[in-house]
């Protein structure tokens, strides 16, 4: 089996929606920001913070290359700007997870730990500048797709049968 790569902008669910899909399928989950995380032994936050986006941006190139290279079978949560990865779509099967932008913003608020939801993702200080980079990443994350879920509210176990039932054809 083909490994599933869940991209998305950050806050629209990929987590949620993957410890659904490993709950009702025999693929295993990782996510590659905990990966990031555990390789420096730091947050995301202090990465961005201490080392800057281009170190963090590096450290998801060399998790996409052992990706390719260890990783079969599994389902991969990605970050927001993961995609970029020249490799994607030899590490598996791309899957946007959609939703506009207001939407997400309504998950992230509305979630019982929605402070410390927004304290992780640091991109999403600046509204405004988190709106544009919404509509730059959108096309590129439509171009690269293999298979879009609108995950519009939809609960995380129904957007995870949808993705098992879609990438039937691909794995």
């Amino acid at each position: 089996m083909k490994n599933i790569i869940l991209i998305g902008f950050m806050g629209v669910g990929k987590g949620s929606v993957a410890r659904e899909v490993i709950k009702h399928s025999d693929y295993l989950a990782i996510d590659t920001d905990d990966l990031i995380e555990s390789m420096e032994n730091k947050t995301i936050k202090k990465i961005f913070a201490q080392d800057g986006e281009e170190h963090f941006r590096a450290l998801e190139k060399k998790v996409s290359v052992w990706l390719q290279t260890n990783v079969n079978s599994t389902l991969i949560s990605t970050g927001g700007g993961f995609y970029k990865q020249e490799n994607l779509k030899d590490i598996g099967v791309v899957v946007l997870l959609n939703s506009p932008f207001e939407k997400i913003l309504q998950r992230i608020n509305s979630h019982p730990n929605a402070v410390k939801k927004l304290k992780k993702r640091p991109l999403l200080s600046d509204l405004k500048a988190a709106k544009e980079l919404y509509n730059t990443r959108l096309p590129e994350y439509l171009d690269l797709a293999d298979i879009v879920i609108d995950v519009t509210d939809k609960s995380a176990f129904d957007c995870s049968k949808e993705l098992l039932q879609k990438v039937k054809d691909y794995v």
